[in-house]
């Protein structure tokens, strides 16, 4: 039997959730979950291009943490709470994270253009994706369809991770400090 990388049961609009039962693609909790994903891409790229020691193990890390965040979303409600992985010690793991990363560094006085390095644009574009998750799954909790806080606080602090990372991505390549965009 050859390798079939497609299976037709989508064709009808639907897609299944863990769990029994069909929610429309279009739905919120899908919506959602494509984000998340998409995030996830993102942090993919970034693990990819980036050039500091620190990145590639916490950013993997980070992404396996998102598969075990994207099972409790795209579980059932009542099935929800069987694949949950993210609570306030992964939170708390992330705040750790930040700090750290954060030593090294300064606090930009300004805004910082994205760019300055290649490793730091894509962390800024997963910590845009990141964003939009955390309003997508922001959604999902306000609207009752997910339980869960920590979902939504570690996509918050898994923001700061990003932006704290790129600071240390930009030093790296630029070896000398962030470098913020020249002023025209």
């Amino acid at each position: 039997m050859e390798n079939r990388f497609y299976t037709t049961t989508g064709d009808d609009g639907y897609t299944g959730v863990l769990g029994e039962g069909r929610v429309a693609k279009e739905a919120s909790r899908i919506e959602a979950l494509g984000t998340i994903d998409e995030a996830n891409a993102a942090l993919g790229l970034a693990r990819a291009t980036c050039k500091a020691r620190q990145a590639g193990k916490l950013l993997l890390a980070i992404q396996r943490d998102l598969y075990h965040l994207m099972a409790e979303v795209s579980a059932a409600p009542e099935n929800a709470v069987r694949f949950r992985q993210i609570d306030l010690s992964r939170v708390t793991w992330l705040e750790e994270q930040t700090d750290s990363l954060s030593q090294l560094v300064d606090m930009p006085r300004e805004f910082i253009s994205p760019g300055d390095t290649a490793g730091g644009a894509t962390l800024d574009l997963a910590r845009v994706a990141v964003r939009r998750a955390e309003r997508r799954v922001a959604g999902l909790l306000h609207q009752g369809e997910i339980e869960n806080p920590d979902l939504l606080r570690y996509l918050n602090r898994l923001s700061s991770v990003c932006f704290v990372l790129e600071l240390v991505e930009n030093r790296t390549v630029r070896k000398g400090g962030p470098t913020l965009a020249k002023e025209v």
